[in-house]
């Protein structure tokens, strides 16, 4: 039986959101941007965290980041402690200072990343794991640096696809996002990994919901759950029935114009997770 915890998140308004440049197979500079349908899905989504009972934080939106909305990437918090963001490509490198600014001046213990990583994109919690995704984004060393930092075990799963260039395009956490001590359930796109990451998968999660081509790439899982509801794009539809299958509440919320910049759900949400 599945169950919803409240969880607190950390959110961007998309107020200057736009594609103005093309960093991933998403994003086309030619396609035109809708900022305020973006605020308007944003907003949506913002709403059905607070209906489910969650906690919901704002960092001010900066003038000249227009992937601000993409908070996941922002950082990764594990037991209180935040490990920064070290961006891959300069348009996205002054992201990193203003999310580790708003975690020290909201009295968190912060770390600079000395090495390359884009946050909770790259870096999932499941139960005592966390999973950490390379191949385009995040760098091995890394995972190792992260793993210092929390004293916890940390996965290494490689990334082939360009498609899903981090991990949460490709992984869901399922259950055990919090943390905690018992293993998590996850659902991932077996094909977005190398073999020896799928036998990793397959391995530590053997009763993973294996989603399908068709709802991996409308970025069906880049989704957010708590534990028994999960948003997700409703485009997603045969994962959707999975999820019922399993006990779960799928949410459809419609993201499909931050879509255009490469995101989804999850990609505009961070989840702060407390000490202890």
């Amino acid at each position: 039986m599945t169950a919803a915890h409240a969880r607190r998140y950390l959110m961007c308004r998309p107020e200057y959101f736009t594609v103005s440049y093309e960093i991933n197979p998403w994003m086309d500079v030619s396609r035109p941007t809708d900022t305020a349908r973006a605020v308007e899905q944003w907003e949506r989504l913002r709403d059905a965290y607070l209906d489910l009972g969650h906690t919901v934080d704002l960092v001010e939106p900066v003038p000249g980041l227009p992937d601000m909305v993409y908070a996941a990437n922002g950082a990764t918090v594990v037991d209180g402690v935040v490990y920064s963001a070290l961006f891959t490509h300069p348009e996205r490198a002054p992201e990193a200072a203003v999310y580790l600014r708003w975690f020290a001046e909201n009295g968190f213990e912060v770390h600079d990343a000395l090495e390359r990583n884009e946050g909770e994109g790259d870096i999932l919690t499941v139960g005592p794991l966390s999973l950490a995704g390379t191949g385009f984004r995040t760098d091995t060393a890394a995972h190792a640096e992260a793993a210092r930092l929390w004293g916890r075990e940390v996965v290494t799963l490689e990334l082939v696809d360009p498609r899903f260039y981090h991990l949460d395009t490709a992984l869901t956490v399922l259950e055990g996002s919090e943390g905690g001590t018992t293993p998590g359930k996850v659902a991932y796109y077996p094909d977005a990994f190398s073999a020896e990451s799928r036998a990793v998968l397959a391995d530590l999660f053997p009763d993973a919901v294996h989603a399908a081509e068709s709802d991996a790439t409308v970025l069906g899982l880049n989704a957010v759950s708590d534990g028994h509801h999960v948003i997700l794009n409703p485009a997603a539809t045969r994962l959707q029935a999975q999820l019922r299958e399993r006990g779960y509440e799928p949410i459809g919320v419609d993201t499909s114009e931050l879509l255009l910049g490469g995101g989804g759900a999850k990609c505009c949400t961070l989840e702060i997770r407390a000490a202890g």
